[in-house]
């Protein structure tokens, strides 16, 4: 349910609604805009069956929410978001770029790809420190010793840090390292790890699950909103198909989809998506024009040496011309990077 106050409504008004919500044991949600303020009820709305908000002065209108997710939704928050990562922002009129190795090798590396991407345009430096690979014998990551790396790198270069967890232990160990955790595909439905990464009130990209509908990555970011943290952002990666041409299918589509669903920005990873290198670039291009808030590309110094996903990575030389490239683009779109 989102209670829709009239323009101009007086706060005593407005205090009235969240006092009669609350009284309710249910949680009241404000979106305040420059002229109407919408009030978000969050529980079992039969509660206030009896309570006549609409006669409440100042309330304009009571609109029922049929999705399952609300916090997430844009009927709640009908301003798109901008989320603050430190004082680097991700969201309208802004093109983020993320990138680095899929994997954390050394700390040789990790200070030539921060000042490579940093140089190129980039803002968070990515790497993974924890591999959920498909194969129990393949590179796992070096854990808190890659963290280590990447925090160094990153701070010498001026870069943010973003790394993925893959579960509570790693959680608990990468909030001292990063300044936005990355839950992966595989853990998009990992309910207790959504919550845990709520709760830690670090922001969260989020990224959709293999074989996920949009519904269900967006009522996945509602656990972790639901647990106090806002600062969630969304990432579409590929999902499944029946096609083996590439890696995965970047469903571009989800992009516009999105935006008319939620207030939450959304990137893209043409990376994991196609698994092929030259594949990155055009459909990076194809996300900018989609409205995607952003990048994530793998760039690796040497990437037929990689350790994970060599195959999709990009040189140095190679992000950087893409970077140069994408600007007209994100200029047309009205963003900056």
């Amino acid at each position: 349910m989102i209670i829709i106050m009239k323009p101009g409504a007086a706060r005593e008004n407005i205090d009235t609604v969240v006092k009669a919500i609350s009284s309710k044991g249910l949680q009241a949600h404000l979106s305040q805009g420059d002229q109407v303020t919408i009030v978000g009820v969050v529980g079992d709305k039969t509660r206030l069956m009896h309570d006549n908000l609409e006669l409440i002065p100042g309330v304009d209108k009571i609109l029922s929410v049929t999705e399952t997710y609300k916090l997430a939704n844009k009927k709640f928050h009908p301003q798109d978001s901008t989320i603050l990562v430190g004082d680097t922002p991700i969201g309208p009129g802004r093109l983020t770029m993320m990138a680095g190795p899929c994997a954390i090798e050394n700390e040789d590396m990790m200070m030539k790809s921060a000042a490579a991407v940093k140089a190129a345009g980039a803002s968070f430096l990515r790497g993974g420190a924890y591999k959920p690979r498909t194969s129990p014998y393949a590179f796992q990551g070096l854990e808190e010793e890659g963290l280590r790396y990447i925090r160094r790198a990153a701070d010498a270069a001026g870069l943010k840090v973003i790394c993925e967890i893959t579960s509570q232990r790693a959680l608990d160990t990468a909030v001292h390292y990063v300044d936005m955790m990355q839950i992966g595909a595989r853990n998009m439905q990992n309910f207790e790890l959504l919550k845990e990464a709520g709760r830690s009130r670090i922001p969260v990209l989020l990224k959709r699950g293999l074989n996920a509908t949009i519904d269900e990555w967006l009522n996945a970011a509602e656990y972790i909103i639901s647990e106090g943290n806002p600062n969630v952002v969304l990432c579409e990666r590929g999902i499944r198909t029946y096609e083996k041409a590439t890696r995965n299918t970047l469903d571009l589509s989800a992009v516009p989809v999105i935006r008319q669903k939620s207030h939450l920005p959304v990137i893209v990873d043409p990376s994991h998506a196609t698994g092929v290198r030259e594949y990155v670039a055009p459909l990076a291009r194809a996300a900018v024009a989609a409205g995607a808030d952003g990048l994530m590309i793998e760039v690796h110094p040497c990437p037929s040496c990689a350790l994970s996903d060599g195959p999709q990575s990009l040189t140095f030389e190679q992000f950087e011309a893409l970077c140069r490239e994408l600007k007209p683009y994100a200029a047309l779109a009205g963003r900056t990077f």
